[in-house]
């Protein structure tokens, strides 16, 4: 974390409210020619360069970006690490894909460095992209969920965590047992929640993959531990749903399963939530849980279409996630372009400045984190990203011809990826460069 003060100069975008609350204009904050002055990890300034200039020291060391924007880093709602290795996996729907692909090469983090090998690529990954948190599944073995956090620490990057809880209904070689897996939880909640930027997730996989007495477990380690984060998911397939209620005929809905063991409280975030009811959307929105909106893997397996309106009438608080590795990209700028065309299949309009919402402050209150990240406001951690605006051939042409501030964020949305990503900054540091990883290419 840097203690020497520095600056940024270069165009500034980034979210100050949800557009739906106070509108498109009075929700985010633009600097045509603005200046981000950062010192001991965190934001201490910020705004139009001549304004900044004056009230900074004359010393002050800035550093200047030619046709780049700089907005707070993206956050990544819903992400599997273990599932970097089988992205892209071709032709199945949810149950299949998981059986055929997910599960084998989930068993092979029992080996510890294999773990680390991928924990790696993971985070290089992230910082490629421009996203500075996630809230992320290990796998059913303590040693990943380990491993993830070491490499963490070290790139001291805000990450939240949990292993995975599966008692039923998978391999033999990735169940645990209600009793060691509650174990296990409370082992890596003492060692790592709340250790420097760390946080910890109580994890099961999903309702089919847990027994009522499991289930159980994860209540009572919600009860013993308030502040730790609940992550699952909910609701993604129509036959999920169907295999849920065959297993739990006692309940009312897939939710209800959850809500019956205490799963549901302010820092619970359920992935998917595309197939609910006025129900369960209340019940959600009372208990103050969240949801993740996964477009790419939703699209990817066939899952369903996500009804962003429908939720927000409910009040329910929505982030973004890639989904990775049922989502095809890394990139939350890919993400948000899916999102858009998801919203276009059901004739409903989601703007730019909505799309970066989500991807950003958003996703912070999704997190309970809006006090800590989610945009550049003084005394927020200095996490950022600087996009380059002319990072092809065909974005440079296309933003000749935008005029407005919405129309240059549509575009790099739209065409933008890991490309875009100039430079990615961790608490003040960097933590990607594109120019340096394009010379260590042609060295290599």
């Amino acid at each position: 974390m840097t203690t020497q003060r520095k600056a940024y100069r270069a165009s500034i975008l980034h979210s100050i409210a949800d557009p739906k609350d106070v509108g498109i204009e009075d929700s985010y904050e633009y600097f045509e020619d603005g200046i981000l002055v950062v010192e001991n990890g965190h934001v201490v300034d910020i705004g139009d360069a001549v304004e900044v200039l004056e009230r900074q020291p004359k010393t002050l060391q800035v550093k200047e970006y030619k046709d780049k924007i700089i907005t707070s880093g993206f956050i990544d709602t819903h992400i599997h690490y273990p599932q970097t290795g089988m992205i892209a996996s071709y032709g199945e729907q949810l149950l299949d894909w998981l059986e055929n692909y997910t599960f084998p090469e989930e068993r092979r983090f029992k080996n510890p460095i294999y773990a680390h090998k991928v924990a790696n690529l993971f985070f290089d990954e992230l910082a490629s992209n421009g996203t500075t948190t996630a809230l992320v599944f290990g796998t059913v073995h303590k040693e990943s969920v380990d491993v993830f956090f070491e490499e963490a620490e070290k790139r001291n990057v805000r990450m939240i965590a949990g292993k995975v809880l599966m008692d039923r209904n998978a391999p033999d070689y990735l169940v645990d047992t209600p009793e060691s897996g509650y174990e296990e939880s409370k082992e890596l909640i003492e060692k790592w929640h709340n250790k420097g930027r760390l946080l910890y997730a109580v994890t099961p996989r999903f309702a089919p993959t847990s027994t009522p007495e499991q289930l159980a477990t994860v209540g009572k380690l919600l009860e013993e531990y308030p502040d730790v984060y609940m992550h699952t998911h909910l609701s993604e397939n129509k036959k999920e749903i169907e295999w849920v209620l065959d297993l739990f005929p006692e309940r009312d809905s897939y939710l209800d399963v959850y809500d019956h063991y205490g799963l549901l409280h302010k820092r619970s975030v359920f992935a998917h939530g595309i197939h609910l009811s006025d129900c369960e959307c209340k019940r959600l929105a009372d208990t103050d849980s969240a949801i993740s909106f996964c477009p790419t893997s939703n699209l990817f397996l066939g899952s369903g279409l996500f009804k962003l309106p429908k939720l927000e009438e409910h009040g329910i608080r929505v982030g973004m996630g890639t989904d990775v590795g049922a989502g095809t990209s890394f990139s939350i700028l890919q993400t948000m372009s899916e999102a858009y065309k998801i919203m276009q299949l059901q004739q409903e309009k989601l703007h730019p400045i909505k799309s970066l919402f989500l991807a950003t402050l958003g996703g912070a209150r999704s997190l309970h984190l809006e006090d800590k990240i989610g945009n550049l406001e003084v005394g927020k951690e200095a996490d950022f990203v600087v996009l380059n605006m002319d990072a092809t051939q065909l974005m440079r042409f296309r933003m000749q011809q935008a005029k407005k501030l919405e129309e240059k964020l549509f575009v790099l949305m739209s065409l933008g990826d890991d490309r875009t990503v100039s430079e990615t900054y961790i608490a003040g540091e960097k933590a990607y460069d594109v120019n340096f990883e394009q010379q260590k290419k042609l060295v290599s």
